[in-house]
């Protein structure tokens, strides 16, 4: 179970970082999606660490930014 959980943290910083280097969305959908299994792992903490959760929510908003940048420069 705990390789499955790095393996998806890892993939999702991959994603990350090529989503913000290339701007796609597509990526940055993949790096939402994958970052979802590790993250929810944080949401029933009962301090500060809760908060990780959030992060697939701030992801999405960045992929929906990228979307519109992309079609614009179309």
């Amino acid at each position: 179970m705990l390789v499955l959980w790095s393996a998806s943290l890892v993939i999702a910083i991959f994603a990350f970082v090529l989503a913000v280097v290339k701007l796609s969305w597509m990526y940055m959908m993949v790096s939402t999606i994958t970052s979802i299994p590790a993250t929810s792992y944080f949401i029933g903490a009962t301090n500060a660490w809760k908060y990780t959760g959030l992060t697939p929510l701030i992801l999405f908003m960045l992929t929906v930014v990228f979307g519109f940048l992309e079609k614009r420069q179309e």
